[in-house]
């Protein structure tokens, strides 16, 4: 039998869970070379469906197919059912991050080849491959703890990198086997993934406990560590560790969290630009001399609950991309039911897009669109840099969040 103290420190262990976060360019161009008897596209991971909608990358943008990420669903939870510590982690990631539902799909990329789709599946802790075309696994590889998060793929599209956000662990897997390369350790429930400097360095940020109540400023230290981490993407050793609370208080802004979620890099890599828990706006980061150089507040709702233990996951502002030039900035403001294109050098809001509680936004192919995936709605939105219209909605799965660029079989369609 499990007695409340036993829960109590088993609930301890699988806080790791998060909603989601960027769309960085450097994530966008990681698509190598397009195979041979390929199409290029997007998939949208509909997190609480366990599929994939893949739509075209350009056009009308309109739907190809979809992709079932969890055809050994049965066997998963016959898994999780007969083990008590995970079927503990399981009810728990459903009840926080998953709001009451399966968290099945997060983060995706495809193989080099363009014949299967590779995702990590947060309730399921694990990252499978799934052959685009007969919907069978090819391999599968677990995560360190109890939840697999956000990934990374390299530049050449032979390795992914993803988080393990309950085992405070980055894990490198070879995308075609599975086969783990190596792993770095990280602050507190690992989050994003970014490939930069020429494939040679990951850049990971831990978030730290957001799934809790204990939101109010003065509760803060609950949340445990976080940080950025940089690793050499060669050997896996951690290069250098950040911290943005010292540089967010040197700024003057000490009620800002230092949680760091969506983020990208300016185009020569010297800046970040950083959405933190619980803030509408951005934060820009001089990688250079570590400092806090500027900070954007953006627009907010009226009708954003004021109890902030009702926001989703600390989220305020969660999704952000940024333009071919490196000029605009794509953000979704999740809490606060719009998106926008902010002019990089005033980090100034233009129109507000009404959205449904919005949640990832990246780069179309051509750097002339941002996307966003709407997880109230259902569709993902395209809008275009230039002008910050919205040119167009599709139809995606239920609770769209990642949105990624790759390949599929050119002769492939399910519609």
């Amino acid at each position: 039998m499990i007695n409340n103290k036993m829960m109590i420190q088993l609930t301890a262990l699988v806080m790791g869970l998060s909603a989601c976060s960027i769309g960085s360019i450097h994530a966008a161009s990681a698509t190598p070379i397009q195979p041979a008897n390929t199409q290029q596209v997007f998939f949208v991971g509909n997190n609480w469906d366990g599929t994939v909608t893949v739509i075209r990358s350009g056009g009308d943008f309109s739907k190809v197919g979809v992709i079932n990420m969890i055809p050994d669903r049965k066997e998963r939870l016959k898994e999780i059912h007969l083990n008590p510590i995970q079927l503990i982690a399981y009810t728990y990631i459903q009840a926080t991050a998953g709001q009451g539902n399966d968290q099945l799909v997060d983060d995706m990329y495809s193989t080099p080849d363009g014949q299967s789709v590779v995702a990590s599946r947060p309730s399921f802790a694990d990252v499978v491959s799934i052959n685009i075309k007969t919907g069978k696994i090819n391999w599968r590889s677990k995560v360190e703890g109890f939840r697999a998060d956000h990934m990374a793929v390299s530049p050449d599209g032979q390795r992914v990198a993803v988080s393990a956000s309950s085992g405070n662990v980055v894990h490198v897997l070879d995308i075609n086997t599975g086969k783990e390369l190596g792993r770095f350790p990280t602050g507190d429930k690992p989050h994003e993934n970014i490939y930069f400097a020429g494939g040679n360095k990951i850049l990971n940020s831990s978030i730290g406990n957001v799934e809790t109540p204990l939101d109010a400023s003065w509760q803060d230290f609950t949340k445990g560590k976080r940080m950025i981490t940089i690793a050499d993407a060669n050997n896996y050793s951690v290069l250098k560790k950040i911290d943005f609370r010292p540089a967010l208080d040197k700024f003057g802004r000490k009620d800002l969290s230092n949680s760091v979620r969506p983020m990208v890099f300016s185009n020569d890599e010297t800046k970040l630009y950083a959405q933190v828990s619980f803030f509408n706006g951005l934060v820009e980061y001089d990688l250079i001399n570590d400092k806090v150089t500027r900070i954007g507040q953006l627009p907010g709702s009226t009708k954003i609950p004021k109890d902030r233990t009702k926001w989703v996951n600390d989220s305020r502002h969660h999704g952000l991309s940024i333009s071919a030039d490196g000029e605009k900035l794509c953000v979704a403001g999740t809490m606060d039911d719009y998106a926008t294109i902010v002019d990089r050098k005033t980090l100034q809001a233009g129109k507000l897009i009404p959205a449904g509680k919005p949640y990832w936004a990246t780069r179309s192919p051509d750097g002339k669109s941002c996307l966003i995936s709407e997880s109230d709605t259902d569709v993902v939105t395209v809008i275009d840099f230039a002008t910050g219209n919205k040119v167009l909605s599709v139809p995606v799965g239920n609770h769209p969040q990642r949105v990624r660029l790759g390949y599929a079989p050119a002769d492939w369609s399910t519609k």
